[in-house]
Order: structure tokens, then C-alpha cells, then sequence
């Protein structure tokens, strides 16, 4: 278990920083953080230590003075989705991390990892303890199907699987069975890509990444030779973006499987797409339908994996093996359009088609989860009833990030969201419709609080401390980091 602080954090004010008198300060190894009985600071509380809670946090600092921010996330260590989200083989998206950090060394910022807000603390405990609570938890669970056979061995949400691959502790058990040639992956968006490129990448590639070791032992044993990814709709609807559609197309060792039918009159519809999508479509035409010059036509030939696109299908059943023990494959209904572009619906026609395989992946989104009966909540939709980040009828109380908005968008979409989300708070501060008179005591009074508890919250110098052991191991294998996958065993480290 994590050290426990020898004394409790007793001091109601925090030190600011920008002309406010001096007074005796003390610092607390818990919060890692100096604490003073100054004139009463704005404190805030924010719930989940991904980009939304992060950026939020770092709006929130930079445009008030007398703010100080407390960031709670249920594990030990920060960064959420940056962390656990982010395919290995990407790591400059993960470089945001450096800015996150500079925003935890802020002196009015502490990260209270280890501490599980509806279990090991309430939204009411909060509430009482700061001027303003803000949820940024993301979208914690994964949808469901809703097909017959979904529960059956060789059936794995996207969610599950990249979480076992990018080290998230719950998911440190699972063990796909690689032992099929054949896998399909249900959806067609960027976290599908990713996967199909993590199933097909040749294992040098990803030696040198921060994947798990047991994910790595694992896909160097795999049989896996082709990747089919389905989607209900056709190449005008698809969800992925450009950049990772042409990292898939050139991936080497793999070659893309195409049908000249899919695109059959959708370039009557190229001219009126918006750029983004114009781009898009045009890339996936031109990988279809044209010719490849002689190098990629050498380097196709040469590979011995593939991977396609399928449309215009929709899961109906998982089709189970003979002793109905496991997955063996999945039936598919055909689908039409009905309407145009985005808004285009796919209707069954009635017929369906079956698929031999022994790996399903379904990358169907991920789902919001309430958490708690006083937060309202939209099940439908996962997200909390808000507007700009104000939640619905609960004065002090804002949402930003998928929680807010649901799970769409990238990093800067999620930063641009949370930066309005502040924005309104601090709207409302200077309006008035945030009651800031009072003095709350913050992070001091829910420390007690925690340590009555006998929870020990993890500091930002207590998550550096299991970074620093990750990437040495990391760096004895080349790898960037060597990913802890058991929380007690972080937690030991930072007794140390």
C-alpha cells in the first residue's frame, strides 16, 4: 500500500501564487503540494485524469489566479485514454502527455491518484468540500452487440482488447487465442484501424513500442493472416480518418483486399463532400480501383497478410464452433441505404452471409456509465444532461469530455471541449452563478476523509516514481516503457 502521510492535512487554505501575502507554510508529502491558511483560493475538483480532466484543469489554471485544482482518478496512474487509449505504435500522440505534466507540476494543481469517486469518496463529499465539482471520467464501459453468441470465448469488445494490449490492469487477463488465420473486427473507425494494424504488424515493429510484454509473447505466436472489418454502412459513411487509413494501406508485410463494386457510383458524390472526407474517399477509390505502381505491386505480391474492407453488413449472430464452446463465426445480414452521406440509414434486405472465424472483435463504441443517483444521467446516450459543461439542474456541478459529449473526436476535440467546459465556470464566477463566498477546504478535508477510509491517495511524485521503474525496464528491453499491469504492485513501488 501506498505511504500513508504522517499527519493530516489540517490546512483549509492553499498558497497562491500572483501577489497574495505571505504566510508559514508547511508542505504535505500526500498532496506533494505547500499548504498555507491564506486568503480562501477558488478550490475545484475534477474527476478523471484524461485529456478532458487535464485540459480542463490547465484552462482552469491559466485564467484564474486564485484557482486551485485537485485531478482524482480512480488508478494509480494518470493520463487515462493517452495512456490506455493510444495505439503503441503511436507514440507522438502520446507526446501531450508532456504538457499534461507541466500542468500537474503546476503549485496550484495536485493529482490524487488511487481514489475511486462513488466508492471511496462521494459526489456529495465533493460537493461539500470544494466550490465546484467537474466530471471527466470518460466513457468507462463498452456496447454491447446485442447478438446471439456474443458471450461465447473468441468474442472481445475493442474496449477489452486495446486495453489488454496497452496495459489498463483490468484487463491484464485476457487472453485472445490467436490460433485462427482469420479475424473480423466489427466497425469502422480509427480504434478498428488500430487493432487490425496491431494484429498484423510485423512484431519488430512493435518491439520497439510500449505494448505489453504478455501482448507481445502473445502476437508473435500469432496465425492470424487476414482481417476483414465490417460495417453496416458503405465507404461514404466510413469513420476513420485518413492518416490512419494510409498507415494501414502501407503496412508493411500486408497487402489491402479490395472490391471495385463497393464504390460503384460514389464518385457522382466526391465534389460535395467536405475536404476531410473528400480526401478520404478519394484514397479509398484510388486503392480500389487503380492500378498500383510496380514498387507497391512488388510489395503486395511479396506479403503474406491482407486485410479488407466490408459494407453494407450488419451482425446478426456469432455462429458457435461444434461443441458450442467458442466463436467459429458470425452471420451478417446485407444492408441497403436509405438517404445520403451522414445521415444515410442501413436497412436489411433480408439476405445474410456467413464468415468462418475464430477471432470477433467488436468496435462498436464506447458507452458512458452514471456515476452516481444525485449526477443525472442520459443511459440512452451516456453522456450527463449538460449544457456547455453545466449539468442540468445541479448548480456547481460540470462535465467535459466524453461524459459531456460522448465518445466521438480526437485529443484537440476533447481539448476544445474542455476548454469550454472552464470557460463556463468561469463565466459563472464572474456572473455570480457560482457561489464562491464561502471558504471550502478541498483536497485537506476529503484527505481526512480518505485516510478514516483507509485509502492513501497517490501524489503526481508518487505516479514519477512508478514511471521512472517502467521506463528502465523498458529501456532493458528498447522498448519506451515496460507498462505495470497490477495496481498493487504500483502501489508497493511507491512505498519504496
Amino acid at each position: 500500500m501506498a505511504p500513508r502521510c504522517s499527519w493530516l492535512c489540517r490546512f483549509p487554505r492553499r498558497a497562491l501564487l500572483g501577489g497574495i501575502r505571505t504566510v508559514p507554510t508547511t508542505r504535505c508529502p500526500v498532496l506533494g503540494r505547500t499548504l498555507t491558511s491564506a486568503t480562501h483560493p477558488l478550490q475545484i475538483c475534477i474527476v478523471g485524469s484524461g485529456p478532458a480532466g487535464f485540459y480542463t484543469a490547465q484552462h482552469l489554471l491559466k485564467h484564474h489566479t486564485q484557482t486551485v485544482v485537485d485531478v482524482y482518478e480512480k488508478l494509480p496512474v494518470p493520463f487515462g485514454l493517452v495512456r490506455f487509449g493510444v495505439a503503441p505504435d503511436h507514440p507522438e500522440v502520446k507526446n501531450v502527455i508532456n504538457t499534461f505534466t507541466q500542468t500537474a507540476h503546476t503549485e496550484r494543481c495536485s493529482f490524487l491518484g488511487n481514489v475511486t469517486v462513488g466508492r471511496d469518496v462521494t459526489i456529495e463529499e465533493l460537493q461539500a468540500a470544494y466550490h465546484a465539482v467537474i466530471l471527466s471520467y470518460g466513457a468507462e464501459d463498452k456496447r454491447q452487440l446485442g447478438i446471439p453468441g456474443e458471450e461465447l470465448p473468441g468474442v472481445y469488445s475493442a474496449r477489452d482488447f486495446v486495453g489488454w494490449y496497452n496495459g489498463l490492469p483490468d484487463n491484464r487477463h485476457l487472453s485472445p487465442d490467436f490460433s485462427t488465420d482469420t479475424a473480423i473486427i466489427l466497425g469502422h473507425g480509427n480504434v478498428a484501424l488500430d487493432i487490425a494494424r496491431i494484429l498484423l504488424s510485423p512484431i519488430d515493429l512493435l518491439k520497439k513500442t510500449d505494448i505489453t510484454q504478455a501482448a507481445l509473447d502473445s502476437l508473435s505466436n500469432s496465425r492470424i493472416r487476414k482481417v476483414w472489418l465490417v460495417g453496416r454502412r458503405g465507404p461514404l459513411q466510413v469513420a476513420f480518418t485518413i492518416k490512419e487509413l494510409r498507415e494501414m494501406i502501407h503496412l508493411p508485410n500486408t497487402r489491402p483486399v479490395t472490391d471495385p463494386s463497393d464504390y460503384q457510383n460514389v464518385g457522382d458524390f466526391i465534389k460535395d463532400l467536405p475536404r476531410p472526407r473528400k480526401r478520404l474517399t478519394e484514397l479509398l477509390m484510388k486503392t480500389a480501383l487503380e492500378k498500383p505502381g510496380e514498387k507497391e505491386a512488388m510489395r503486395r505480391s511479396q506479403s503474406d497478410r491482407e486485410w479488407g474492407l466490408r459494407f453494407l453488413r450488419s451482425p446478426v449472430t456469432v455462429l458457435p464452433s461444434e461443441d458450442g464452446k467458442r466463436a467459429a463465426g458470425v452471420r451478417l445480414s446485407v444492408t441497403r441505404l436509405e438517404g445520403n452521406g451522414e445521415n444515410a440509414v442501413a436497412v436489411s434486405t433480408g439476405e445474410t452471409e456467413d464468415i468462418s472465424c475464430g477471432l470477433i472483435l467488436s468496435s462498436i463504441g464506447y458507452i458512458g456509465v452514471p456515476i452516481s443517483p444525485s449526477v443525472p444521467f442520459l443511459h440512452k446516450n451516456g453522456i450527463i444532461p449538460n449544457s456547455l459543461g453545466r449539468v442540468q439542474g445541479a448548480p456547481g456541478l460540470y462535465c467535459s469530455g466524453w461524459v459531456k459529449r460522448g465518445p466521438t473526436g480526437v485529443i484537440a476535440t476533447t481539448m476544445n471541449d474542455s476548454f469550454d467546459t472552464a470557460q463556463s465556470l468561469l463565466e459563472d464566477i464572474k456572473s455570480g452563478a457560482l457561489d464562491c463566498s464561502g471558504t471550502r477546504l478541498g483536497a485537506s478535508a476529503i484527505s481526512e476523509l480518505l485516510l478514516l477510509r483507509g485509502i492513501q491517495p497517490v501524489s503526481f511524485s508518487d505516479w514519477e516514481k512508478i514511471d521512472a521503474v517502467e521506463t528502465a525496464r523498458g529501456a532493458e528491453v528498447g522498448k519506451p516503457r515496460e507498462k505495470i499491469l497490477d495496481t498493487e504492485e504500483m502501489l508497493q513501488l511507491v512505498c519504496q
